[in-house]
């Protein structure tokens, strides 16, 4: 009897816990969602973070509010994401970096596949490598050739440690023999900025903020990360054509902290979905060089961050760089 009292109990607090769940999920959204963009203001991450947010608003019917949280290559908006509570008012658009910290890093700041619950993929895209005006070399074959002439004194700029643009430029050293130094910043503006001043060489940057400066003329570029040309900028040849199996690109996820209710990802996801296939978005994203994509679901999603952490870990190893920081 005693037993099956404390079996009914039991059962109460389990009904009791669940019910106002499964009203949280159905009731949400109640109060504006932050969306952390792990980057400086300006940045792609932060454009498509404000193209994202702008759309899902008008989804869900409440604002999403935009949070710049630059710092070591996005590693502190995605710690302050995974920190936060799993109640779905706290979201993060993080990249390839989520992908590589694992392994970069001694003691890594947070668990790619257990702090966080993977909600869209929404775009991917490739890198143009831009130069500084003053940098010798017009073309990949001559920017080899000089950095094999002057070994270490190239440095190249990047948006943080761990970025896909840092590991990008790693790859680049590896498959071509060059030995270029790093200087890493908080955000792709400040760096951008630095190169077209001419204190630093070169980097891979998203083409959102590259492309006004080349077309004006205050950087130059050299090439572009995948093996295909950009549909906005045919005329920049891909890297590939000059380092054979060289193609990479960069892709973006839209992340909750680690358990948030099914029911609230599940909903998050079909709305993200939709944004992303709206014709007007799709238009906005092809100018900036980013591709939208028709996310796989959440459970999918989960086996593709584990598969990317082993793939981009292998990287890190090839280039040298695990624990190195």
């Amino acid at each position: 009897m005693m037993a099956a009292r404390l079996l009914l109990a039991a059962l109460s607090a389990a009904v009791s816990f669940v019910l106002p769940l499964q009203a949280q999920a159905q009731n949400y959204p109640t109060r504006p969602i932050r969306l952390i963009s792990p980057f400086a203001a300006g940045g792609a991450n932060d454009v498509l973070a404000r193209a994202i947010g702008l759309k899902l608003s008008n989804r869900l019917g409440t604002s999403i509010e935009i949070e710049n949280r630059p710092g070591a290559g996005a590693v502190i908006g995605l710690v302050a994401a995974a920190k936060s509570a799993p109640d779905g008012y706290t979201l993060v658009l993080s990249g390839s970096t989520l992908a590589v910290t694992g392994t970069l890093y001694k003691k890594p700041p947070f668990d790619a596949t257990k702090d966080f619950v993977p909600v869209a993929l929404v775009v991917h895209y490739p890198f143009l490598l831009v130069a500084s005006k003053s940098l010798p070399a017009n073309s990949v074959p001559e920017l080899i050739h000089f950095a094999k002439q002057h070994p270490g004194k190239l440095l190249y700029a990047s948006p943080g440690v761990a970025t896909s643009q840092h590991l990008f430029a790693e790859l680049f050293k590896v498959t071509t023999g060059t030995d270029l130094g790093h200087i890493p910043y908080n955000g792709t503006s400040p760096a951008v900025v630095d190169i077209v001043a001419g204190r630093v060489s070169l980097m891979f940057a998203a083409a959102a903020p590259s492309l006004p400066l080349i077309k004006d003329g205050s950087l130059k570029v050299l090439g572009v990360s995948s093996a295909e040309r950009l549909a906005e900028a045919p005329d920049i040849p891909p890297i590939a054509d000059a380092v054979p199996g060289f193609d990479v690109s960069n892709w973006s996820i839209i992340l909750a902290p680690a358990g948030t209710p099914r029911e609230i990802v599940n909903k998050l996801h079909a709305e993200l979905k939709t944004v992303m296939a709206a014709p007007d978005v799709q238009d906005q994203l092809a100018k900036i060089g980013m591709i939208p994509i028709v996310s796989p679901t959440p459970e999918e999603l989960e086996s593709f961050v584990s598969s990317e952490v082993t793939r981009w870990g292998r990287i890190v190893q090839q280039a040298g760089i695990a624990g190195a920081h």
